[in-house]
């Protein structure tokens, strides 16, 4: 199977890339290469369009994300938001992942299986905690954006899967600040959340497209 991961040199996304690679051929695009800016619609484009020749993809994982940084810090209560703040959570975990699928869906093979990384924070019926407006927010348009491209994925390809996963908390420089509290057992390596998120997408049917679910296969409600 060959596999296409964007955002290849986070925490995650490295981990993801090395376990493909092991699968079979693998290709990576991150913004540190300078190959892909999930800030940038042109950028994405002109990725997608390097890359048809190398299509079809089996596997297409969009591994980007920000809980903090870029001037972005989870918000604890509304007194916090604000409305750069929530705009780059939005454009990262949402918009640009969405412009991926835009583009790079037309490089999935005919079964092929396309996923983004989501949170189980993202599910509003899961919501009993509060704060964290922005990623939760954002996560959530995630999910429905992928939930609505995989209903017109499926009209010319009823046989692919698109979908959004949730990774777990892991041992990474996103989660690192926040991890007071984790539990030792459910605070994962990147390595483990890598080979369980790729056992769940390949466990995948087209009847699952369109649902979120996380690195134990549980589908998470939106």
């Amino acid at each position: 199977m060959t596999s296409l991961i964007i955002g290849a040199s986070g925490g995650i996304g490295a981990a993801l890339a090395a376990a493909c690679r092991i699968r079979g051929p693998i290709v990576t695009l991150s913004r540190s290469a300078g190959q892909i800016d999930l800030l940038d619609q042109s950028s994405i484009a002109a990725a997608a369009e390097q890359m048809a020749d190398q299509a079809p993809f089996d596997r297409i994982i969009v591994a980007s994300g920000l809980l903090h940084g870029d001037g972005v810090t989870p918000e604890r209560s509304l007194k916090e938001l604000d409305a750069e703040r929530l705009a780059t959570s939005f454009a990262i975990n949402a918009i640009g992942p969405a412009l991926c699928a835009r583009y790079f869906l037309p490089l999935l093979a005919a079964d092929g299986k396309f996923a983004a990384l989501s949170a189980r924070v993202g599910s509003i019926s899961d919501n009993r905690l509060g704060g964290w407006y922005g990623y939760r927010a954002s996560k959530a348009a995630l999910n429905q954006l992928i939930r609505t491209a995989a209903v017109e994925l499926a009209r010319t390809r009823p046989d692919a899967v698109c979908v959004t996963l949730h990774p777990g908390t892991v041992d990474t420089g996103m989660s690192r600040p926040f991890q007071r509290g984790v539990p030792a057992n459910a605070l994962f390596t990147p390595a483990f959340s890598a080979e369980r998120l790729l056992a769940v997408l390949d466990g995948l049917t087209p009847a699952d497209t369109g649902l979120c679910f996380d690195w134990s296969g549980e589908r998470i409600p939106f």
